[in-house]
This record gives C-alpha cells, sequence and structure tokens, in this order.
C-alpha cells in the first residue's frame, strides 16, 4: 500500500499508521532514511493504510493525536488509538512484521548471505518484509549501533533483533524455524498468499475515507495546475479529504479510469461514489452543492 498525505482523521472502518514527520528533520523528510523504512513497512503489509503527516503543518492532527516530538507513529483502529511510538529507534515496533536488512532485495540478493537468509525464511513459509541497506548508507550505518551487530543480514522479529544468518542457522538446525522465532506456525492455507484483484483494491482506496481524492502528486506537492486547483477549492470550502497519488501505482491509474468509466484526473470521490473532475467541482461549488453532497 503506497504512503499517502494526510490532512483529515482516517476513516472510521480503517486500520492504519499515522507517521509524524517534519522538513527540518532529515531522516523524517521524504527520501530520509525513516521516512524510507516507513515506506518498506507499507510496500509489505496492504491491509493497513499508511499515511504521511507533516506535523508543524497538519498542526490539528498533531493535536489531535497529541504529537510533541518528530518522528512520531500513531496506531490507529477506526478512531482508537492503539499505540504511539516516538522516535525512529523503535520503528519496526510498528507491526509484527518479520523484517530482514539485506543486501539487495528478496529477488535481487546482492551477497550470497542475504539470499540464503531469504530462501531460508521462505523455505519455512514465514512472512517477511526487507529493507535493501545498499540504498541507504544511514540505515545501514545507524542499524549496526543500534544493534550492536556489526554485519548484515540482520533479522527482527516483532521489533527485536533475532540475529544474522549464522543464528538463524542455528535456529534452524534445532527445529522449526518459526517455533524458535516464536512465529505463529504456518497451515497450508495461511501459507498461501492471497491475491487481491483490482477491484478489490479499488474498492477499498475509495471506501478508506469519505472524502478522496484521486490525483497526480500529493495536496502538499500536487505534480499538474488541475491536481493543484481542485486542492484550493476543496482547503477553501473548509472540506478534508484524503488524496492518493496515482503517478505512484500505474495499476490503480489506468484501472480507476475504466472502473469509474471516467478517463481524466483528478477525480473526487464522496462515500466511494464518483462526484467527478475539477469542472464538476467548479460548477459544484457554485450552485452551493458540494458542501451539501458531504453534510
Amino acid at each position: 500500500m503506497p504512503v499517502t498525505d494526510l490532512i483529515a482523521p482516517p476513516g472510521k472502518d480503517s486500520k492504519s499508521v499515522l507517521f509524524f514527520w517534519s522538513a527540518w528533520h532529515e531522516a523524517t523528510a521524504p527520501q530520509g532514511s525513516t521516512s524510507k523504512l516507513f515506506e518498506t513497512l507499507a510496500s509489505s503489509l496492504p491491509d493497513l493504510s499508511f499515511y504521511r503527516v507533516e506535523a508543524e503543518v497538519q498542526t490539528d492532527l498533531s493535536s489531535k493525536y497529541n504529537v510533541t516530538v518528530v518522528p512520531s507513529f500513531v496506531m490507529l483502529n477506526g478512531e482508537n488509538v492503539l499505540d504511539t511510538i516516538e522516535g525512529a529507534d523503535d520503528v519496526a515496533k510498528l507491526t509484527q512484521a518479520v523484517i530482514l536488512f539485506m543486501k539487495g532485495s528478496t529477488s535481487a540478493p546482492r551477497c550470497g548471505f542475504s539470499r540464503q537468509a531469504v530462501d531460508m525464511l521462505t523455505e519455512a513459509k514465514i512472512s517477511f518484509c526487507t529493507f535493501d541497506i545498499l540504498s541507504d548508507d544511514d540505515v545501514r550505518q545507524g542499524l549496526k549501533k543500534f544493534s550492536d551487530w556489526p554485519t548484515f543480514p540482520q533479522l527482527y522479529v516483532n521489533g527485536e533483533l533475532a540475529g544474522g544468518l549464522d543464528i538463524m542457522k542455528e535456529m534452524n538446525a534445532e527445529g522449526d524455524l518459526a517455533e524458535q522465532l516464536d512465529l505463529p506456525q504456518a497451515t497450508e492455507e495461511s501459507a498461501e498468499t492471497t491475491v487481491k484483484t483490482l477491484d478489490d483494491r479499488l474498492r477499498e482506496l475509495l471506501n478508506r475515507s469519505k472524502v478522496i481524492l484521486f490525483m497526480k502528486g500529493l495536496p502538499s506537492q500536487p505534480k499538474c495546475g488541475f491536481s493543484r486547483q481542485i486542492c484550493n477549492i476543496l482547503n477553501e470550502q473548509g472540506i478534508s479529504f484524503d488524496a492518493f497519488d496515482i503517478l505512484s501505482d500505474e495499476e490503480v491509474r489506468q484501472g480507476l479510469k475504466k472502473y469509474s468509466d471516467w478517463p481524466t484526473y483528478p477525480q473526487l470521490y464522496i462515500d466511494g461514489d464518483l462526484v467527478g473532475g475539477l469542472d464538476i467541482v467548479k460548477e459544484m461549488v457554485d450552485g452551493d452543492e458540494l458542501r451539501e453532497l458531504i453534510e
């Protein structure tokens, strides 16, 4: 699931993680190490919604969730706060994920030790996500100090370091690796990957928030004039809305055109139903219809 900017509380029926960041905090800013790690978690956990919140811009959200430092991570089940984590050291505790910090990716490991670790987890039918430490030297060097473990790969389970390849081999030799890592035992059914259809994904996105805008870029950085105009209109009307960057996912971009039978972007949806593009929204604002539709 792509990370999207949030300017209003998420939908009541969603399970979500909010990442509060600031432009002056290098690690949390876009392309920073903490931001990249958050994006890695988001891509590996499609059943959760992941949002980025600029703490000093979206002050209402910072106040609502009692955020006073960056980075902060707020886990929500609907409107209920499940947990709040302050600081980047415990970012792996955002989920009950198994995370392998490795060289390269699962499809293209860039060292033999990383390849062996991937093979071992795969053979044990353990669901896991990865982070390529070659892509970010700050994470690579910082994790060595944080974990007091000088080499890679490094395996984390439930936010705690399990060890490197040698530890994994020892555990595997002693019995079932999942059992040694204190993970739920895999069944044939749970080991199978559930593939969501594109229509399923689109329906989930459309109902993620009461008002959601599919646009080029994000409200904080629109990437076309039409998207910028519709964001300005919604803000001027005092309408809280979620947004999805269609440039971040070509499958969604093309699929939504067919699903909605609407060939251009931006597209505005309310309660899962298409309202229209920029021209329709302008007409509704002129006729005092837009706020009426939301209320």
